[in-house]
């Protein structure tokens, strides 16, 4: 075990150095990746602070790799009961949350929110009244959910013909929009659908300003972490001061390139050479997302290879923890077939776990009768 005994820092002594393979395993214990979890699926959102969702599917092949015996449905009745819910919070980005997380972290993230939308849309409105805006945006939603487009042009038609598009973010931004199903449930279509968050769920945004709690559950998921690192998860800046406050009561960590890493004194932090089997990770993987320096889950060689230009971060292989390669299913009427195209060569035992592995994936993805196949290409 390494670190759990440590509180370096605290009583000055010098931190203990993190390597590479030991942050990797630290997250792998924390991202629920070593092993799966007895676990319900609410409770692991939580325990993963959130999962990033703008795509419907890739949530659900992310608890999947997680959570032993995890099946579509569960998911699909905490969306459908109101349990968990798709809302823009960490980096601006769309995330699956608890319902209860919504509600207290939606203020906290305002400040992301306020950027985004002043760095691409600020200049095209700034003769307008957004407070107006945002109140005749929220009765729109609220008295039917629309989806952004249709928002859009209802607001233009009633403000002279201004850009549909803007208008639309000015409610995204200023309101907190929950999208609603069909959206986000697996196997069905649909545009994303707008409400509020406070319509949706019969309850009201909490007033909460406190930015340690959010730091907290960051670490607990994704540490050992540097203040940069809690920035680029959260889209937050100036956290150093939130981190300073908590200092005494964290455990302080030195990465091999000596930068202070701050954790959870009890959290999980296995030995280096814990052995992980192969896994499959959904596109757009918070594991992949949540760390300034990805050196602990990916090689900065195989960064493009990942995300794309197009802002698309694929779905990955994970080989002794690290990310190894790309996998997709290609699937027609009667068929699915799994593509796995490794990084670099494997072993018959690293192939070998893969096509284990695989063969849950295809029958979590293309359950009952249907033709399956597992194909390795370069």
């Amino acid at each position: 075990m390494t670190g759990n005994l440590s509180h370096a820092g605290i009583y000055g002594k010098t931190p203990e150095i993190m390597t590479k393979r030991a942050l990797n395993r630290a997250l792998l214990a924390r991202q629920m990746l070593m092993s799966r979890v007895h676990l319900p699926a609410l409770e692991v959102i939580d325990k993963l602070a959130g999962l990033q969702a703008q795509a419907p599917n890739p949530v659900y092949f992310a608890l999947w790799t997680r959570i032993e015996g995890f099946g579509h449905e569960e998911l699909t009745g905490l969306i459908e009961d109101r349990q968990a819910v798709r809302i823009a919070l960490m980096r601006s980005t769309i995330h699956l949350v608890s319902a209860q997380d919504c509600l207290n972290w939606r203020p906290l993230f305002q400040p992301v929110l306020d950027r985004g939308f002043k760095g691409n849309y600020g200049k095209k409105l700034t003769d307008l009244n957004l407070q107006e805006i945002a109140s005749a945006g929220r009765a729109l939603v609220e008295s039917q959910p629309l989806t952004l487009n249709e928002l859009g042009i209802r607001l233009s038609e009633h403000w002279g013909g201004r850009d549909p598009e803007a208008l639309a973010m000015v409610i995204r931004n200023m309101i907190p929009l929950v999208q609603i199903p069909p959206r986000g449930l697996w196997g069905r279509r649909g545009q994303a659908a707008y409400t509020t968050a406070e319509a949706w769920l019969g309850r009201t945004l909490q007033a909460c300003t406190d930015l340690n709690a959010l730091v907290l559950r960051y670490l607990a998921a994704f540490g050992p972490a540097s203040i940069k690192d809690m920035q680029v998860w959260s889209g937050l800046t100036r956290l150093k001061d939130v981190v300073e406050r908590l200092r005494p009561q964290l455990a302080i960590f030195m990465d091999e390139m000596g930068t202070e890493l701050f954790d959870l004194p009890d959290a999980p932090r296995p030995s280096p050479d814990t052995p992980c089997s192969p896994r499959f990770l959904g596109e757009f993987d918070n594991i992949l997302l949540s760390h300034s320096d990805r050196s602990r889950i990916m090689e900065e060689a195989d960064r493009k290879k990942v995300f794309t230009i197009n802002g698309i971060i694929r779905s990955t292989i994970l080989i002794d923890g690290f990310v190894g390669g790309l996998w997709k299913l290609d699937q027609t009427k009667n068929s699915t077939k799994l593509m796995i195209e490794p990084f670099q060569s494997l072993t018959s035992r690293e192939m070998n776990g893969l096509r284990e592995e695989g063969k849950k994936l295809l029958e979590f993805a293309a359950p009952g009768n249907h033709e399956t196949e597992i194909q390795f290409t370069n």
